[in-house]
């Protein structure tokens, strides 16, 4: 049976209809910012946490609309699953890469075919976006 790795996530939306998607360093694969959430932690407060430290965005939890709750293999710990709250959040701020950080694309339809995705954001999470 895998390790289970709570996290949560975002579905950020740019005006244009595109979605950010981000690399971790010493990695291949693009999925949704986010991560880890701490013990005591609420999804949407660990959210936050994170795109503050990871991008650089400071967003209200209140903004965050909860889309549900999905489960896939980890793109990068083996023999782990992720268990993920997910939120959508609408932002134009500038997005600042930090921390762990590598690489943050903007992606639409016809973008997004060129890239690695995790399992989570390749199979459950943009198709809800994009279909």
């Amino acid at each position: 049976m895998a390790a289970t790795i709570h996290i949560a996530a975002a579905l950020l939306l740019n005006e244009q209809g595109q979605t950010l998607l981000v690399r971790k360093r010493g990695t291949r694969a693009f999925m949704q910012p986010g991560g880890k959430i701490e013990s005591g932690e609420q999804p949407a407060q660990a959210l936050v946490r994170e795109l503050e430290e990871e991008l650089g965005i400071a967003v209200d939890p209140a903004e965050a609309r909860f889309l549900g709750t999905y489960t896939a293999v980890a793109a990068n710990e083996p023999g782990h699953e992720v268990h993920c709250e997910l939120f959508q959040i609408r932002t134009q701020a500038q997005v600042n890469p930090a921390a762990e950080i590598e690489e943050a694309l903007w992606v639409d339809a016809t973008t997004v075919g060129e890239l690695e995705l995790a399992p989570l954001t390749r199979d459950q999470i943009l198709p809800l976006h994009f279909l």
